[in-house]
């Protein structure tokens, strides 16, 4: 068990004069899984986490007014979470300069959401764990599952928000057979990468001092982990503006209607389309989707069969 930290205790750092063209909301809107996310919160003008660090679990919260951002942290992992608040508001991302000959779509986007930058979290295991929920069930699933997953497995968060959990301890995530998480909603090949991660969570956190493409290749050693989930969490939790998520149901429609008016698109068709601005690709894929880029729907609709049991 950890100590918690208590709150007249706490170390808190301010950060004077923060790039003003940065859009801290939009840069920290990426690491909640939902707006009921039970780790995460976000305001107009302050964010709140509870995750598990190398060092124990912790609490950062940041706000933020025209030229200043504070960040008070809670628990074992408070100076780690400190640390890395720069990373986490984009504060290493320096934007991306877009091309004159880029597509008329990608320089709208651009132009219109020019505070959007890259974070980094450090913090891959939380990362994956929802990205996880997210493969091949729909998002409003998915997010639901997160939150009853942490709120049965995680602990409580350190700090004075308690309406905060931890994402699920690692230990408890592993022991627990196939058949546990079925009650939760999450059938048996979502469970066990599951597992997979709370296994291997230790190996997982020192992939964080790897590059983005080193990590991926780690990842891809784990059974149930492809090329979706990998894409989904080594962007924010890395901070890489090129990360794709390859196999996704939405994305290649979007790229496709985006940059070549066709409603539906392949993966292949999406890389090519994006090949031009290979580094930048996951930025481009965000900013277009902030656009409002999305393709036109039609065919059926994917029928929701839960395993969920109230």
């Amino acid at each position: 068990m950890h100590r918690a930290v208590q709150p007249t205790t706490v170390p808190r750092v301010a950060f004077m004069r923060p790039d003003a063209a940065v859009d801290i909301r939009t840069t920290l809107s990426l690491y909640r899984f939902g707006y009921h996310d039970a780790t995460t919160q976000l305001g107009e003008t302050d964010f709140w986490r509870a995750t598990l660090t190398p060092v124990g679990p912790g609490t950062v919260h940041i706000w933020w007014s025209p030229g200043q951002l504070d960040a008070q942290a809670w628990g074992d992992g408070a100076d780690w979470l400190l640390e890395r608040v720069r990373g986490l508001t984009g504060g290493h991302d320096e934007g991306f300069s877009c091309p004159d000959d880029a597509h008329p779509a990608i320089r709208a986007a651009h132009r219109n959401h020019p505070g959007l930058r890259i974070g980094s979290s450090g913090a891959l295991y939380h990362e994956l764990l929802p990205a996880i929920l997210g493969q091949r069930v729909t998002a409003g699933e998915a997010i639901a599952q997160w939150r009853r997953l942490c709120t049965t497995l995680g602990g409580d968060a350190p700090g004075p928000n308690h309406d905060l959990r931890l994402p699920p301890d690692p230990v408890e995530l592993s022991n627990r057979p196939a058949w546990w998480f079925h009650p939760l909603g999450i059938e048996a090949k979502r469970a066990e990468a599951l597992r997979t991660v709370g296994r291997y969570a230790q190996r997982i956190s020192e992939w964080c001092d790897l590059s983005a493409f080193d990590a991926s290749a780690k990842l891809h050693l784990l059974r149930g982990i492809g090329p979706w989930t990998i894409g989904s969490a080594v962007g924010p939790a890395l901070g890489d503006p090129d990360a794709i998520p390859i196999g996704d149901f939405h994305l290649p429609n979007m790229v496709s209607w985006a940059l070549a008016k066709r409603a539906r698109g392949t993966d292949e068709e999406m890389l090519a389309l994006l090949e031009p601005l290979t580094g930048q690709r996951g930025r481009v894929i965000r900013l277009l989707g902030m656009d409002g880029h999305a393709a036109p729907k039609f065919g059926p609709r994917q029928r929701i069969q839960p395993m969920y049991r109230r």
